[in-house]
C-alpha cells in the first residue's frame, strides 16, 4: 500500500527527510507522496517512517499493494 497525505497536512516538512525513497515532495498547498516511489518503507524500515514523525497524523493508506509489490518497488528504486 502506498501512502497518501490528507488535507490535514500542516506542511511542517517532518516527513520529507524521514522517507528513504524520496517519495515526499512539497505540493501546491500540502506535501504529496509519489505512489510510484512509496514502499511504506518496506525494504528499509519496519514501519512507515513518515507516519511516525508526522505531528498532524495526516498520512494514511492510499493504494493497496502487497508486501511483494512493495518490495519489488523498493528493489527497483535501490538497485
Amino acid at each position: 500500500m502506498s501512502l497518501k497525505i490528507t488535507d490535514d497536512c500542516t506542511s511542517c516538512d517532518a516527513c520529507v527527510p524521514a522517507c528513504p525513497n524520496d517519495a515526499i515532495t512539497a505540493g501546491d498547498v500540502i506535501y504529496v507522496i509519489d505512489p510510484d516511489r512509496c514502499t511504506e518503507c518496506v525494504g528499509a524500515e519496519d514501519s512507515p517512517q513518515c507516519q511516525l514523525v508526522c505531528p498532524a497524523d495526516c498520512i494514511e493508506v492510499g493504494t493497496e499493494e502487497t508486501q511483494d509489490q512493495l518490495m519489488a518497488k523498493f528493489k527497483a528504486l535501490h538497485p
